[in-house]
């Protein structure tokens, strides 16, 4: 177990450069068991969570060669599927969430898979009703084994079909892309998700040789193919990260600069930003926070209270509300923060609270926030990050307080941000990683 030792209150300055996008790199890496030609892949994240990732495929056969700096190449000729029958694959399957996209591939090619329930952060449920669902339309047949904890999976024809998503899921969306692109006929996805993840992963299918029409919308047509062959593809810029960095620039009162946002994949994130008086200024494709003293909230035209809520894209992502919330603490006015998907998301105010916070947490799904103004700094204290993003939140509020913070388990921030204190110290915060 590690933590971070953190002397918050300090004013930061500099560039700070985007990593990979976490939620594409995940997708577009489980797509390369598609093909047995070789996949290049550009701005790969280093982040616990995607290697550990790339390490279940190469133990699944899969030829994988770093060329550094985030550059992959796979090569999928022969995949172990016996490896898939394994304790040793269902104890590292088990621990990532990203595992249950490899189920798609597998059923298109092999005609076959196997899967254990896979884990991840404890936010709440994660269904797997949109996945299942979507890939037995397909024709897929599963079976479980004892306490529904791993599932065998026969796919001998999947067949295309007409579906209507139950949710917009964004994994569960990709599987069945992934799965459709080599069944017989044509497969049309109403209600798909329809993120810059997706439309990343359509576009690097599609370069392979599916035939993915309606990329961007939320109707997807998918004729399928025999075959797939290789492809050159590069990551996004995380938007996750580049709205933390929004959030830790306001939170310091700090110039930063973000470079190579690709903004026009943004979406709302900006926006959402701006609402709550962040000012944010789009140079070429960086975008720059000025250092700000204070940023007061909008409020609607009736005078009621901000609300902030998330949503499927082109909605505000729900990865960055526990962002939102911890900016909103130094606003000037009140916010609502409404967490709609996740049960246990906003679980972690209990800690924003002990710093010194003014928050009411309505429910498991609703806070309302009363901004500080910066006229009452946050006080460092000692706590536990719970997942990915609420640690980051944490890490935020720490570097913005007044005093000693520590933060313990940050394996979990580890799984989302690419050595975050060594980017952080760059920007001149103090901040230390030590060993338990």
């Amino acid at each position: 177990m590690s933590s971070f030792i953190i002397n918050g209150g300090k004013k930061l300055h500099g560039e700070i450069i985007p990593q990979g996008a976490k939620n594409e790199a995940l997708q577009v890496i489980c797509a390369t068991l598609l093909t047995p030609e070789t996949i290049t892949m550009h701005n790969v994240p280093d982040i616990r969570d995607v290697n550990k990732l790339i390490e279940l495929l190469g133990e699944m056969g899969v030829e994988i060669k770093s060329l550094g700096n985030g550059n992959f190449t796979f090569k999928a000729e022969k995949v172990n599927l016996d490896y898939l029958k394994t304790p040793e694959f269902r104890k590292k399957g088990a621990g990532l969430r990203g595992s249950i996209m490899i189920l798609g591939p597998l059923l298109a090619r092999y005609g076959k898979g196997y899967i254990p329930h896979p884990g991840g952060d404890k936010i709440g449920r994660r269904r797997l009703d949109t996945h299942f669902t979507g890939l037995q339309n397909l024709g897929a047949r599963f079976e479980s084994e004892g306490t529904n904890s791993f599932y065998s999976i026969d796919a001998t024809e999947l067949k295309g079909c007409y579906m209507l998503l139950d949710e917009a899921s964004v994994t569960g969306t990709a599987n069945v892309i992934m799965a459709a692109v080599m069944a017989k006929g044509t497969t049309t996805i109403f209600n798909a998700a329809c993120e810059p993840y997706l439309v990343q992963l359509c576009r690097m299918l599609n370069r392979m040789g599916a035939k993915i029409t309606g990329v961007g919308s939320n109707l997807l047509m998918i004729e399928g193919v025999k075959k797939l062959s290789g492809t050159e593809h590069e990551l996004l810029p995380d938007m996750i990260e580049i709205g933390s960095f929004i959030g830790l620039a306001a939170m310091t009162g700090s110039e930063i600069t973000i470079k190579n946002v690709r903004y026009q994949e943004l979406g709302v994130i900006p926006d959402v930003f701006r609402k709550l008086g962040i000012k944010l200024e789009l140079r070429n494709d960086d975008i720059f926070i000025p250092a700000q003293e204070s940023y007061e909230v909008e409020t609607f035209m009736d005078g009621s209270i901000m609300t902030i809520s998330d949503a499927p894209w082109p909605g505000f992502t729900p990865d960055l509300i526990s962002i939102a919330l911890v900016v909103a603490t130094q606003s000037k006015g009140s916010v609502l923060i409404h967490q709609k998907m996740f049960e246990s998301r906003l679980f972690f105010v209990d800690k924003l609270i002990d710093m010194g916070a003014q928050i009411i947490l309505c429910d498991p799904h609703r806070a309302t926030v009363i901004g500080l103004n910066h006229q009452v700094r946050l006080r460092g204290i000692t706590m536990s990050s719970p997942d990915i993003r609420a640690g980051v939140a944490l890490l935020i509020a720490a570097l913005s307080a007044k005093g000693k913070s520590q933060i313990d388990n940050i394996e979990q921030i580890d799984r989302g941000y690419q050595n975050i204190d060594e980017r952080l110290r760059a920007l001149g915060a103090e901040i230390q990683r030590i060993d338990n």
